[in-house]
């Protein structure tokens, strides 16, 4: 093959697919094409944007079986979640519905002298750079809202899920979307680089790792292009002595080990009040246990392989580290007949005690099957722990006592904070984050604005 990609799949290291790098014609057929569509896209009316995103969404659930297969194949998440198209079509139907809203002009006055007012217009061509752990549904926080807004996209889908991109395209093809309007892209880290320093899109959305946030950044410098970035995530949970303790350990093992850990919403830490502690790790451990790591194409298995063998080797040499630094694992891997070893994508979980801030699987993001436990004295001591990172997306409290929450939340150098619940993505509130987790906003009638941008008209009449 000429460059290009090849998705290795992590079940048993068969290539699920090869594609070939766009060349330069090919990528600038597609951005030629995808400006003249725009022209004409932006004075499409609103209703008319929506009934295409609709159909859109009608012929993704129509593949829903095939999808979901192909998603375990590509990476590994098990077939009895059912894919993506459960938040997918949440977020679609909502980001269509208060579209009107999020475009809608701001009056600020309508008088016999006066008329003046804000309006949105779209920025023109937006590039989505979709990561792999949630290719549909990180992809359409972007997609669909950027369509809706009146602009024309190119997805560029990660290597390890490219596939995506080619559903995508024939989603929108069924849907009867112009041609132009979206479009995928195989490019190559070389090529994408390209566009974004020549300034060839008006808008980057790139959700990924710290390091390559950082490059997305440095080859837009200077061009002035918008940039959205969702990166890096360390994710706290604090639960209270007043928490409902079966339901904290219930949902906090599945926002830790839910498709592997590979969420970037993803529980990778717990502060536990002193006297509940021994009660939530044991718990914590028992339903931990219960886990089935097998194949991700049968229905019975709760954990597949990771996507890849670097990640899985990263989260073996953290657990390591941490055990020489005096941390206790309570998970016999061997209770899991898949744990493939070093140089394997099959991992089994693992639940970390006597671990502290001194210990990389505290302090750096981990993205995979384990979570480190820790006692804390009170609301205080937690705050304390919970901001003591680089990241900055979520963080949750569990207490039965919101007005409690709602006083620590302030306190959380955090996007968005939760109570009671966690690894959620609410299409109706704003998707952000603080320090090195990025920068931007998507989804909620905020994510418009990022997607748009601000004319104002001051109208004098003449009598």
């Amino acid at each position: 093959m000429t460059a290009g990609v090849r998705i290795v799949s992590p079940i048993d290291g068969s290539i699920v697919a090869e594609r070939a790098y766009a060349g330069e014609a090919a990528i600038q057929n597609a951005l030629r094409a995808g400006r003249e569509a725009q022209q004409g896209w932006a004075a499409v009316p609103i209703a008319e944007r929506r009934r295409y995103c609709l159909a859109m969404l009608d012929a993704m659930l129509a593949m829903q079986g095939d999808l979901t297969v192909e998603l375990a194949r590509m990476m590994g998440r098990p077939v009895r979640y059912g894919g993506e198209m459960g938040g997918f079509a949440e977020r679609v139907r909502h980001m269509v519905a208060i579209a009107e809203e999020g475009l809608a002009p701001i009056e600020v006055e309508a008088s016999d002298a006066f008329r003046r007012r804000i309006i949105r217009e779209p920025l023109g061509l937006v590039l989505v750079i979709a990561p792999w752990n949630f290719p549909y549904m990180t992809a359409v926080n972007t997609v669909v809202p950027a369509l809706m807004a009146g602009n024309a996209v190119i997805l560029k889908a990660a290597s390890q899920t490219l596939l995506v991109g080619e559903r995508y395209a024939q989603a929108f093809a069924a849907a009867g979307l112009p041609e132009g309007l979206f479009q995928h892209l195989v490019l190559s880290h070389a090529a994408t680089e390209q566009l974004l320093g020549a300034g060839a899109v008006d808008h980057v959305t790139f959700t990924g790792s710290v390091e390559a946030g950082r490059t997305i950044e440095r080859a837009a410098a200077g061009s002035f292009i918008g940039v959205g970035l969702e990166l890096g995530g360390k994710d706290p949970a604090y639960v209270r002595a007043d928490a409902d303790l079966d339901h904290a350990i219930e949902n906090l093992v599945d926002g830790t080990f839910f498709n592997s850990g590979q969420s970037c919403c993803g529980i990778e830490r717990i502060y536990v009040a002193e006297s509940l502690y021994d009660q939530f790790v044991d718990g914590f451990v028992a339903t931990t246990e219960a886990y089935s790591l097998d194949d991700p194409l049968a229905e019975t298995t709760t954990l597949g392989p990771m996507a890849q063998v670097k990640g899985a080797d990263s989260v073996r040499e953290q657990v390591a580290a941490a055990v020489a630094a005096g941390a206790e694992a309570l998970i016999d891997p061997s209770r899991f007949r898949h744990d493939g070893g070093p140089g394997t994508p099959w991992l089994a979980p693992q639940v970390l005690v006597d671990v502290d801030h001194s210990m990389r699987v505290m302090t750096e993001e981990s993205f995979g099957p384990v979570v480190g436990i820790m006692k804390v004295r009170g609301d205080e001591d937690a705050v304390r722990l919970m901001n003591d990172s680089a990241y900055g997306l979520t963080a949750s409290i569990w207490t039965r006592d919101l007005d409690a929450a709602a006083a620590i939340a302030p306190q959380l150098q955090t996007g968005t904070v939760f109570a009671n619940r966690c690894d959620y993505l609410d299409p109706a509130l704003v998707w952000t984050g603080v320090k090195e987790t990025g920068r931007g906003n998507a989804l909620s009638v905020l994510g418009y604005r990022a997607l748009t941008r601000a004319k104002s008209l001051h109208f004098r009449s003449i009598a």
